[in-house]
């Protein structure tokens, strides 16, 4: 048993945060060759609340963006109180704080958008006028590009929450992230998935960001639980993300796979109403490339920066 914490692991207090991280702290503990029932003791989870989680009658864009889901744990790490955080990667800001990094992003869930209703198999079987609830701009502007009709509801709160509401009759469908519910083990709740090269994810849905002190970037530990694809694909996701200066102000989506050793990414970015829509594809081999994510970063910025030139100003507002 060890006589003092390993590694202490930053969390906010959500059930999927402690779901998450409590699957990296068993992955964490095994890379460091501490057996299961030690995991707590050698990584233990410390809980911090963060301004996203205790603000919950707004739009994170009202209130400062995706980066108050980080703040407080950036700071946590900055300080020395945890060494390292999971973050769902969908939440990370595209620069990070001076001093941290994502040291590791460990093999991706599924990616995709869930569709969950009492009322309809898929989006496009919502009578007229049917409520949507959401509390992301990219699924309100996805959703009315395809269903203009719709009356898309602000919906914060944890999953448990929203699959409450929409229970309860106060919307009639709601959206939410597929690779969270599996995690939470609801991955049976969804009528349908949403295609994600029809309607691109947030850039890095699916994934995890274990973030670390750039001095800790090549630790053992750290490198054992990264997955290269994923890593890879992320990158690419995450240079559309910083091409484009995406935050929760910005309808912007982007999904990176793999055919064979190409790796393929869309990129799209629409205006708030849905009304306006615009995308980029492309592809690169990244097979024998000595620094493949850098590659794969390439490819996104240069997609982001297509569509952002091709929008103007019509997306962001």
């Amino acid at each position: 048993m060890p006589t003092q914490p390993l590694v202490r692991i930053g969390a906010r207090g959500s059930k999927l945060s402690r779901a998450q991280s409590g699957q990296m702290q068993r992955r964490i503990a095994a890379a460091l060759g501490v057996p299961p029932e030690q995991a707590e003791a050698a990584c233990p989870l410390v809980i911090i609340t963060t301004t996203g989680d205790r603000v919950q009658d707004r739009r994170l864009m009202d209130i400062g963006g995706k980066g108050l889901f980080t703040k407080e744990i950036e700071e946590a790490l900055l300080d020395g109180r945890i060494d390292c955080a999971v973050h769902s990667m969908k939440d990370m800001p595209a620069h990070l704080p001076p001093g941290l990094c994502i040291g590791a992003v460990p093999e991706r869930e599924d990616p995709r958008d869930a569709f969950l209703s009492l009322k309809a198999e898929r989006l496009e079987d919502l009578a007229q006028g049917a409520k949507l609830g959401t509390a992301s701009l990219r699924r309100q502007a996805q959703s009315l590009h395809h269903r203009p009709d719709l009356d898309v509801e602000m919906l914060r709160g944890n999953v448990d929450t929203r699959i409450a509401k929409m229970e309860a009759g106060e919307v009639d469908a709601i959206l939410l992230a597929y690779a969270g519910l599996r995690r939470l083990g609801l991955g049976h709740l969804p009528k349908s998935l949403i295609d994600p090269i029809e309607r691109p994810p947030a850039p890095g849905q699916g994934a995890l960001a274990i973030e670390t002190r750039e001095t800790d970037r090549d630790l053992p530990w750290v490198r054992a639980i990264r997955h290269q694809p994923t890593v890879i694909a992320v990158a690419a996701e995450r240079g559309a993300l910083t091409a484009l200066e995406a935050s929760c102000k910005t309808a912007i989506g982007a999904h990176a796979w793999f055919d064979g050793g190409v790796l393929k990414l869309v990129v799209e970015a629409l205006s708030s109403d849905g009304r306006q829509r615009f995308r980029h594809v492309g592809e690169t081999d990244v097979t024998q490339l000595a620094e493949p994510e850098t590659s794969a970063h390439d490819l996104g910025l240069s997609l982001g920066l297509a569509v952002k030139e091709a929008a103007g100003d019509a997306i962001g507002r």
